[in-house]
Parts: structure tokens; sequence; C-alpha cells
């Protein structure tokens, strides 16, 4: 049987976003998800497809639909949760993986628990391939290049432009389950583990200074590969305006909190009965009026700047749904480069990884 992508959580607001992307594409993905009504109404609605039912909390169903070769695309969250199910039966497979998870526990499973199993078997693993954390990665790797191989540190900034975002249901209890997991990130040129938060950077985002939070992106593994003189990186997220100064002190409480036994476990429980995973997203009208910049800015050894680039375009859930299907797509017709836990950079390299980002509305400018 000729290799195709499997895409996991098709009946989900990212899923759905994808699997149109997909098939847009013109590829013919079979689709899986744990409500068979469900997935065969979209089966049917986007042309007829192949079809499975699997459970993200049963390994061996999800092991069922893949063969070798093949191309498992997951966008079932939350991933603390749920991830684990999908990463294992692909290693098993020996089939590629990518999803679509910013969850800071996932991220470092793939690069530091799967990887090494993916790399052995001669797959790869291409987690947080979405908007979280694909602009970053493309910034940061374009302001390393510019900065000619002179940087030590590179500062990522993700903000929102434009009104009324909104949040999918996915996006809410996977965000949730993130601030109540330990984050990380690179400093002195090691992987350390931190709340996420505890730091603040600003930012020239169209001629005004926005200010982000710092948290775990892919970002903190990805871009040191690429550029092995990086010893820090920082990942910022500038989703919180004037009330920046007051999340940061939240932040730094709520880590003290966490350290305190049985109380993260109460909270995740009470956040998993509050915040059940997918339950829509805004239409296309309301994506239509917001849009992703991000900015990366290369710094030397005293903390100068010597590059910056930005990126910006399309709304988050359509770059997210669009790039996957370009992610999924390119490896399946052979575009990957290695095998193992690959950031989006070294996985298809900054001239490829440009162009299929482009083809999905984000763009340098």
């Amino acid at each position: 049987m000729a290799a195709r992508i499997v895409l996991f959580g098709c009946t989900g607001y990212t899923g759905r976003l994808t699997a149109a992307a997909l098939v847009a594409r013109g590829e013919r993905p079979l689709l899986a998800g744990r409500s068979e009504a469900g997935v065969r109404s979209l089966a049917a609605e986007l042309g007829e497809l192949d079809w499975a039912v699997a459970d993200a909390a049963d390994t061996a169903s999800v092991r069922a639909l893949l063969s070798d070769g093949d191309v498992l695309l997951t966008t079932v969250g939350p991933f603390a949760r749920f991830g684990d199910a999908a990463a294992r039966a692909a290693v098993d497979a020996r089939a590629h993986y990518i999803d679509s998870t910013g969850e800071p526990v996932m991220v470092r499973d793939v690069f530091e628990r799967f990887g090494p199993a993916a790399e052995a078997a001669g797959v790869a693993m291409l987690t947080s391939f979405g908007a979280d954390w694909v602009p970053g990665n493309l910034a940061g790797a374009l302001a390393l290049r510019d900065a000619d191989g002179a940087a030590t540190r590179v500062d990522v900034g993700y903000f929102i432009t434009g009104h009324g975002l909104g949040l999918s249901g996915g996006t809410r209890a996977s965000a949730v389950g993130a601030l109540l997991e330990p984050g990380f990130a690179w400093r002195d040129g090691a992987i350390v583990t931190e709340g996420g938060g505890l730091h603040a950077a600003t930012f020239d985002v169209d001629g005004r200074r926005r200010a982000g939070l710092s948290v775990a992106g892919s970002e903190h593994f990805a871009l040191p590969r690429i550029a092995p003189a990086v010893r820090d990186v920082g990942v910022y997220l500038g989703a919180f305006g004037s009330a920046t100064s007051a999340m940061r002190v939240f932040s730094t409480g709520l880590d003290a909190a966490l350290r305190v036994p049985g109380l993260r476990g109460a909270l995740e429980a009470g956040a998993a009965r509050l915040f059940r995973g997918s339950t829509g997203g805004p239409d296309a009208a309301a994506r239509a009026r917001n849009g992703l910049h991000t900015v990366a800015v290369a710094r030397d050894a005293r903390g100068e700047p010597l590059a910056a680039a930005h990126v910006a375009g399309a709304n988050v859930y359509d770059f997210t749904g669009d790039v996957l299907a370009w992610g999924a797509a390119t490896i399946l017709h052979g575009g990957l480069k290695g095998a193992g836990a690959l950031g989006p950079v070294d996985g298809f390299g900054l001239e490829l990884l440009e162009a299929g980002c482009a083809e999905a509305g984000l763009h340098r400018v």
C-alpha cells in the first residue's frame, strides 16, 4: 500500500481546517477520530475520503491506522492528556509524525523522550507545527542567518494584530494546561526547567513597542541546532497588553504556588472538568479580522542587536491548518531532511520552510 497522510482529530476545530487545507492541496488523507458519525460526515463532505475510528486514550487503536512510511498528523489536544498515544503509535509503526500542539510538556516529550526512538526507527517527528511555534522558528532562523554567525542570543516575540481573535475550545484547554505544567528555556547553552511568564521583553511591532511574557516554545530546542553559537533563546507571548506586568506577577506567584505538594494535581483535575477540549472556534469572518506578527532579534554577547526579522500575515488558525497541510504533504512527497525530533528549519531547510509559510499566508515584512 502506498504511504498516506492519516489525520487524527479531524472533527475538532483545527482538525477540520487542516482536513480542508489538505484536500485543497489535492491530498486525500485518511480521516480518523473518536466519533464515527462525525468522521463519516466530514469524509463525505470533503469528497468521500477514507475514514476510521480511533481513540486518543488507546495507543493500539491509533497504531492500527498506520503503516510503514505513513504521515500521522494529529490535532488531538490537550496534548498533555492525549498526546502520548499518537506519538507512541507513530514510532511503533515507523510512520512520520507531525502535530499542532503548543504545550510545553508535549514539546519537551517529543524532543527528549520520543525523538531518540524515532531516530532509531528512521522516522521524523515535527511537533508544534502551527502558529505555535513555526513563525518564531522561521523569524529566528532568518535573523540568525542575517547576523552571519555572530549572534549568541535570539529573542522571539509573538503578537496578534487586528481585532477579536476568539479562541477555540481546544486552545483554551491547552493554554490552561500549559500554565499548570513546568515550562523550559534555553539558557547558557542548555535546556532548563522554568515556569512561564517569569520574564518580560519588548519588541518593535508596526512602529510601536509591545511587551511579551516568556513562554516555552520549540525554538528553545530547535534554533540552537541551526546556530550552535547561540547560548540563550527567549520566546515571548505578547497577548496581555497593558496587563503584562500584572500577569508577570501572577505567573511568579503561580510558579511558587505549584511547588506546594498536591496543589498541581488538584488544579489540573479542575481544569480538565472546566475546559474539555474542542468546542468550536471563530468563524471565517472573525478570523479575517486579525493576523499574526512575529519578530526575532539576534544579539551579540553584550546583548546588542545584530539583525531582526519580522514575519506576518494570516490568522493563527488559518495559518495552522494550512501549514500543517503543507508540512504533512511535503513529508509524504519526500521533502523532509533527517530523522528523529526535528525543528521546522532542520526538518525542511530554511528556503523550503520560508516558501511553505508563504503558501500558508505568512511572509517576511
